[in-house]
């Protein structure tokens, strides 16, 4: 029998009965330590509701899971988390594998941290859109960038969980991960994130310690967050609701304002970049041979495609939009062939 049991966020403290009389059955009790250091007391408090065997478990035992599974097919053995058990993708690949191998699986839930700074913030849980982790490498900040950009557009609020290395005991830094976002934002120059982007960081859910501080990007940045974990929220359009909670429940340095009243779909950014380019292009090219009549229906053609851009824009056909100024700059380098004319020394 393998038990996945989850602590919650306030740990051997909010432990459950159930809980504990699982554990004192248990022959070995595998305490992972990868999602979240385990502290001191918590150990020691653990250690006398367990009858049996217990290992404090890093990342590579749980990944590999062998000696867990193991150990499950002779004996009762409880995969310890903070949180809920099933929160990291980690324990739920090793609950298949052990149905797989024929393994009895059984769950105690807890409340997670992640689920929970949701509330504690004042935030409706409905609202997130897809999560994402912030390493401190910056090749990776790409995918953060574009998965704020995907909530954003919905007007969804984006989670950012930030990398802890259970190794190093490393713990990213929200003002190290903010400055990356804000220079991530050089490079793309998609107006995703900025100095005025209203931010929220959350620390130490849970503990008697946690704290909640909110305001622009440019505060944020030069503000000490104290001890970790911490996780950051980038707010999407905020229900009048949640500005009331963001200031009731968080130090708000600045008011809560809506990040996603000026961020624009990529195709509409496209679309009004290169419509009034196509547009005036084609008017040189009118200007230059209009007066051919074996091209008048390619103009024709041209000038139909530009007003399809727009229309399936307004329609929310972004495909069809992009699709549509292609074919008009298509046509456009065309009728520049035609007469000899690079159009790459004149693009659009």
């Amino acid at each position: 029998m393998l038990w996945f049991i989850g602590l919650g966020i306030y740990g051997s403290d909010g432990i459950s009965v159930n809980a504990i009389k699982t554990l004192k059955k248990s022959k070995v009790t595998y305490f992972e330590n990868f999602t979240s250091p385990i502290g001191k007391q918590d150990i020691s408090k653990i250690k006398k509701f367990v009858k049996g065997r217990l290992v404090v478990a890093p990342r590579w035992l749980v990944e590999d899971g062998k000696a867990i599974l193991s150990d499950a097919k002779k004996k009762n053995v409880v995969l310890l988390t903070y949180g809920d058990p099933f929160v990291a993708t980690t324990h739920m690949e090793l609950r298949t594998r052990a149905e797989k191998e024929n393994i009895r699986t059984k769950v105690i839930h807890s409340a997670s941290a992640i689920t929970s700074l949701i509330g504690e913030c004042g935030l409706h849980h409905y609202k997130f859109g897809r999560p994402v982790t912030i390493m401190r490498e910056i090749s990776s900040l790409g995918t953060v960038y574009r998965t704020i950009y995907e909530n954003m557009v919905k007007g969804d609020h984006s989670l950012l969980i930030l990398e802890y290395d259970s190794n190093s005991n490393f713990f990213l830094d929200p003002k190290d991960a903010l400055i990356n976002l804000l220079n991530i934002e050089k490079e793309q120059k998609r107006t995703i994130v900025s100095e005025s982007t209203f931010g929220i960081v959350a620390s130490r859910i849970g503990s008697r310690n946690q704290e909640i501080i909110s305001g622009k990007l440019s505060t944020l940045v030069h503000t000490d967050f104290g001890k970790p974990p911490h996780t950051i929220i980038i707010p999407g359009r905020l229900h009048f609701t949640e500005h009331d909670a963001i200031r009731a429940f968080s130090r708000c340095l600045d008011g809560p304002i809506d990040n996603s009243s000026n961020i624009r779909k990529i195709s509409e950014q496209m679309i009004l970049k290169y419509v009034p380019k196509a547009r005036e292009a084609l008017d040189e090219v009118i200007k230059q041979f209009g007066g051919d009549k074996t091209l008048e229906s390619v103009i024709e053609n041209a000038n139909l495609y530009i007003d399809d851009a727009e229309k399936f824009q307004r329609e929310g056909k972004e495909e069809l939009a992009i699709l549509s100024i292609g074919y008009a700059e298509g046509l456009i380098d065309a009728l520049r062939l035609s007469k000899g004319i690079d159009p790459w020394t004149q693009s659009l």
